[in-house]
């Protein structure tokens, strides 16, 4: 490819596609705006048949499912713990749903209606399909539909007859399987694509440091030829004062020149978002025999270039490998975290966190190439920084940094 192509593909403006992480936020959002919907819904109801239940069992029972409706629309929408909200509803519903026998006192007050926690049903089906993976979620679709169609059928539930019951507990049933069908398709289409990403990030990196490598052999090879070898031909031909003078001003040109085509550095100016970046680290650690817990936070909108993403995940990598290796004590069990932090718009903080056995870092001898080449050179040439803390039995932290000094950002 010619470098006039080169330049013009490189600005043809890139189409976001459709990540796993943005699946689960549209779910959530949906689950969060769709449950106060259906909860303000039976607001009315749940007052009025609160008299038939046991004193107070009626305004306690509301508190705790509205207000697990209430925080978790707020997780969702802050993007917060959605999983750890979603997964108390669901919990807490199917605790509800149980108990509703035994808090009904009066039966005769809803003989005929039908118990206000029929309308949220689905929601509690569709929470435990954004909680938990499909198998414990397909279970609980079917389960509380069945529970529910039984108590409807007893006097506590309004003594609806057996078809009826079965029909509105069929009727739940099969709206929580289409919500489970739905988010699952979605989930495994957007790893699918998220896959291809990676897959074809990696090629056109590879690509574009053979084109950057290319240029800069040809570039090179130009100086070579233009400088070097000029002023090599000319000194061997130099015999009188002002030729040499002339070879001697030839000569240093060549070397200010050689220096700085060593300054520079060709690189890819392409950005990528920090979302590839952690799941590379996922994709990694789901390889180490030992468990490592992977912490995102403030990753939206922060964009980084191609090398700098390489870099931090090539050295995150490491950072890994060398704890899985060395930070295990006999009798200990080790806990290790990978913390990965977006600072600003363009900048990311990783942590490589356990609580081992430690070493002391400047003990290290410089020829450890884990540390001092993977690790710390990686960082530095890429533009960033990396430093390392730990202590003989207190465990080590090992903080990369892109760009160099940001590590001290709070944002």
């Amino acid at each position: 490819m010619a470098a006039a192509e080169w330049r013009a593909a490189r600005l043809v403006p890139r189409r976001a596609a459709v990540s796993r992480a943005q699946v689960e936020t549209v779910s959530g959002r949906a689950l969060g705006v769709f449950g106060l919907v259906f909860g303000g819904q039976t607001v009315p109801t749940a007052i009025d048949q609160s008299a038939a239940l046991a004193e107070g069992a009626g305004t306690a029972v509301m508190a705790v499912l509205y207000g697990s409706l209430a925080a978790l629309a707020v997780a969702t929408f802050a993007r917060v713990a959605v999983r750890a909200a979603a997964a108390t509803f669901a919990v807490l519903f199917a605790i509800v749903l149980m108990a509703w026998p035994y808090l009904v006192v009066a039966p005769a007050a809803i003989a005929g209606q039908t118990p206000w926690l029929y309308y949220l049903v689905t929601v509690a089906t569709t929470a435990a399909v954004i909680a938990v993976p499909p198998m414990p979620a397909a279970a609980y679709t079917v389960v509380i539909p069945v529970v529910y169609g039984v108590i409807r059928s007893t006097p506590a539930g309004g003594g609806a007859q057996p078809f009826l019951a079965v029909l509105d507990a069929m009727y739940a049933m099969i709206l929580g399987i289409v919500a489970l069908v739905i988010i699952t398709m979605l989930r495994q289409a957007a790893e699918a694509v998220d896959a291809a990403q990676d897959a074809a990030l990696q090629r056109y990196d590879l690509v574009a440091r053979q084109h950057a490598n290319e240029i800069e052999r040809v570039k090179v090879d130009a100086l070579v030829h233009d400088s070097v070898l000029t002023t090599l031909l000319s000194a061997a031909a130099a015999r009188t004062p002002a030729e040499r003078a002339l070879a001697a001003r030839m000569a240093g040109d060549a070397v200010r020149r050689l220096d700085e085509a060593a300054a520079e550095v060709p690189g890819n100016e392409d950005r990528i978002g920090l979302d590839v970046l952690v799941r590379r680290l996922r994709s990694a650690v789901a390889g180490f025999s030992a468990p490592i817990d992977v912490r995102p936070t403030g990753l939206a909108g922060v964009e980084l270039p191609v090398e700098a993403v390489d870099a931090l995940s090539s050295a995150a990598v490491q950072a890994m490998v060398n704890s899985v290796q060395h930070a295990d004590e006999p009798g200990h069990g080790t806990e290790r975290s990978v913390q990965i932090r977006g600072a600003g718009a363009n900048g990311c903080v990783i942590r490589v966190v356990d609580d081992g056995r430690g070493f002391d870092a400047d003990a290290v001898p410089m020829s450890r190439i884990g540390l001092r080449v993977s690790i710390e050179e990686r960082m530095a040439n890429a533009g960033g920084s990396a430093t390392v803390q730990s202590t003989p039995g207190r465990g080590t932290v090992v903080t990369l940094a892109w760009p160099a000094g940001v590590e001290g950002s709070g944002s």
